[in-house]
């Protein structure tokens, strides 16, 4: 399999998402056609952008390597918490970050009187592999995010209806879609399926979609013909304009709309195989890099004249799968953490779904414990890791939250952007 391999799970229905779709890097191309109903949104300012001074945009500020998102300055990651508020500076600091920080605690506190609607039943069936989701980790963050999510799609009801009475039109259903990015192993897709379940219970939107962006991957054969089968995970190894296509034909309220479906087991698409999305109330669009967005790309120079004008019109009209969003997530933690969660998956997998013959990834089930680490450490290093660091990483100061996840899993903070 050499470095082909970047995520042999199953059970992690996370996806690898994207920015604006590119036949090849550097080479935009024209945005898929505007169902009717929906025009192509405007291009957003960054929100991760921090100017001013910010100490947040010192790079010694953040441990994770990112500067400029705001989340640096003041955090100090520790072995033992994970990421936990500093104390030196930080009533400073948090004046100037775009985000309000909660430790724990003070999140759990805001869940009110949220109903405790998920069983431990439910729980472990939407745990992913390693995973170690409690139920009171449900209750003190997740029932809040829940809480929050409630009231800005009930926000945002409203708001179409409003704009329906204006016009004198009957309300149309636009679904409130929620974008969910970061890295290989961190858990977003377990984070992913606790919200869908916890979100469904609401009585004003029970109907939530799931949808992981691996389907949109390019099958195998084209990734090869390519010859970037060892780029797979990569923004240029998914079929941007058929994902752009999809989110957008959603939000416009297009009933019964096909995302395909992608194989853990087979490491492939299946041919003819779709998941068909049906004008929820909520769409959840969980990947590896779907905040992704146009901002903060270096100008490239041109020529004065009207192909330089042409450019600029051209690289304007780019669309971004992050312009469909109503609201962002990042699921964040240590690279050291999350390399040390992709190895214990691994060696979990070795001995579960590897043995399967018809899994992409049987030959690795007779690996010994040694062989086993030291193999999924060189694939962490030269795929997912120089993925993260590259593509994912920086998306995270777009995100309008923030899960901080400590070396236990367990979230231990969240930063939640100011409005």
């Amino acid at each position: 399999m050499g470095n082909n391999e970047h995520k042999p799970d199953e059970y992690q229905s996370g996806g690898y998402g994207s920015g604006g779709y590119e036949s090849t890097p550097g080479d935009p191309v024209a945005a898929p056609a505007p169902r009717e109903g929906i025009q192509a949104p405007p291009q957003r300012d960054n929100p991760g952008d921090n100017p001013g001074g910010n100490p947040a945009n010192d790079p010694a500020n953040d441990p994770a390597g990112n500067p400029g998102d705001g989340l640096g300055g003041g955090v100090a990651w520790q072995q033992s918490g994970g990421m936990v508020q500093g104390q030196a500076g930080m009533d400073g600091q948090k004046a100037l970050s775009p985000y309000v920080f909660f430790s724990h605690e003070e999140w759990g506190k805001l869940r009110a009187d949220t109903p405790l609607t998920l069983s431990e039943s439910d729980l472990s069936q939407l745990r992913g592999l390693n995973e170690k989701v409690s139920m009171d980790e449900v209750v003190e963050i997740y029932l809040p995010l829940s809480r929050l999510l409630n009231l800005y799609v009930a926000a945002t009801q409203d708001l179409y209806r409003a704009t329906a009475t204006f016009l004198g039109n009957p309300a149309a259903k636009v679904p409130y879609v929620i974008g969910m990015a970061g890295s290989v192993a961190v858990g977003k897709s377990t984070t992913a399926r606790i919200l869908q379940a916890l979100l469904s219970r609401w009585t004003n939107h029970p109907t939530v979609a799931l949808v992981a962006t691996d389907g949109f991957l390019f099958p195998n054969r084209n990734l090869e013909e390519r010859g970037i089968m060892h780029r797979k995970g990569f923004p240029e190894s998914y079929d941007l304009r058929a994902l752009i296509q999809f989110v957008s034909d959603v939000k416009a309220g297009i009933p019964r709309v096909k995302a395909p479906v992608y194989s853990h087991l087979g490491y492939d698409i299946i041919p003819g195989r779709y998941q068909t999305v049906d004008q929820p109330d909520i769409m959840i669009v969980e990947g590896l890099n779907v905040l992704e967005s146009g901002m903060g790309e270096p100008a490239q120079p041109a020529p004065d004249g009207p192909s330089a004008e042409a450019g600029r019109r051209k690289h304007h009209q780019r669309v971004f799968v992050s312009d469909f969003f109503d609201f962002t997530i990042y699921v964040d933690a240590q690279v050291e953490h999350i390399r040390q969660w992709y190895i214990e998956r691994f060696l979990a997998l070795r001995n579960t779904s590897f043995r399967d013959p018809s899994s992409y990834f049987h030959t690795f089930a007779g690996l010994t414990d040694a062989e086993a680490v030291e193999r999924s450490s060189a694939i962490w290093k030269d795929i997912n890791e120089r993925n993260l660091t590259e593509n994912i990483l920086p998306t995270r100061g777009r995100a309008q939250l923030v899960l901080g996840k400590a070396a236990d899993h367990s979230v231990q903070s969240v930063r939640l952007r100011k409005i």
